[in-house]
This record gives structure tokens, C-alpha cells and sequence, in this order.
């Protein structure tokens, strides 16, 4: 994993944009962003019987594996949004970016490969996109039925219950 402040120059999204600024850790966590590095799948399963996620699933994003819609995909993937529960990944291969907006609503980019988890709270803004191999792999956890359903960043966004509630925890702390 590495995380650093995005640059915001044009260009492709796949690229790393790193601005050379450092995110640790610790600045992630400030934010309610959860990161681990796990091994082992048996690693996954302890965490999850912790944090009770019931489900899983795995997806691979990449042009072989979804054809035609890849980079129409790619492209939905990037959309600013926010999702009402927690949006949990396990990197089994390949490598991708989760951007989230930090305090100050500037974007984090975290570079996630093989052997990282992240665990971004409800309510947070965020974004992903493949790297310029066009290629991750990732476990997918749930706490209930598996469900992906983003809400992008419009007005009024704001105001949703589940955003509020991150504002609230991690944001005017």
C-alpha cells in the first residue's frame, strides 16, 4: 500500500498522479479508512468473524474478464460517490486505486496490490480505478447480502443520514 495527495493534473486516471505528499497510516485512519496487509486468506477470515461479514464474493476487473464494458465500467468506477455501508476489499492480484476525500475535501489516492485490505467507512467519498495494467482482483466482504449500490456525489448529497453520520464521527472530531 501507499497512499499520498493526488496531484489533480489531467491525464489518465490509471496513472499514479502522485503529488510526492505522503499519506501514513495513521492519516488514513483520521479519516476512517482501515487498512491491513494479510497474507492468507485464513487472515481475511479472522477479520471477518471480527467485524462480522457473513458474505463475500471476488470480482476481477480487467478488459479479457468484462469485454467490451471495461472501460465503460472503468470510467462508472471513477464517479465520485459514497455507499451506505462499508465498502470492503481484499486484493488477491493486480493493483488498483481507492481515492478518498480527506478533511479538507482533497483526494487521497491509495495504491492497494496483492495482499492488501482496505476498509472504507459509509458516508466517505470515494473513487476507484485500475492502474495502467488494467488488471485487480479483489474479494469483496459484506455484513449482510451482498449489495454495491453507490450514490453519486450530487447537491443534497450532504444531507444523507449516512453521510451526516461520517461527518460527524470523523470529520468535525
Amino acid at each position: 500500500m501507499k497512499a499520498y495527495f493526488y496531484d489533480n493534473l489531467p491525464g489518465d486516471q490509471r496513472l499514479p498522479h502522485d503529488s510526492g505528499k505522503e499519506v501514513t497510516v495513521s492519516d488514513l485512519e483520521k479519516v476512517g479508512v482501515l487498512y491491513f496487509r494479510i497474507p492468507d486468506v485464513s487472515g481475511v477470515d479472522v477479520l471477518a468473524s471480527e467485524r462480522g461479514y457473513k458474505n463475500r464474493d471476488e470480482i476481477t476487473v480487467s478488459p479479457e474478464k468484462m469485454g467490451a464494458i471495461y472501460e465503460t465500467k472503468v470510467r462508472q468506477f471513477f464517479d465520485e460517490h459514497l455507499h451506505e455501508d462499508e465498502e470492503i476489499r481484499y486484493i488477491r492480484d493486480g493493483a488498483g486505486y481507492f481515492d478518498v476525500r480527506n478533511e479538507g475535501d482533497e483526494w487521497i489516492r491509495i495504491k492497494l496490490v496483492k495482499d492488501d485490505l482496505i476498509i472504507l467507512p459509509a458516508g466517505i467519498y470515494h473513487r476507484f480505478t485500475t492502474d495502467d495494467t488494467d488488471y485487480i482482483q479483489a474479494m469483496r466482504l459484506f455484513k449482510e447480502e451482498p449489495k454495491w449500490t453507490p450514490l453519486n456525489r450530487t447537491e443534497g448529497l450532504d444531507e444523507n443520514p449516512y453521510r451526516q453520520d461520517y461527518v460527524t464521527q470523523f470529520l468535525k472530531a
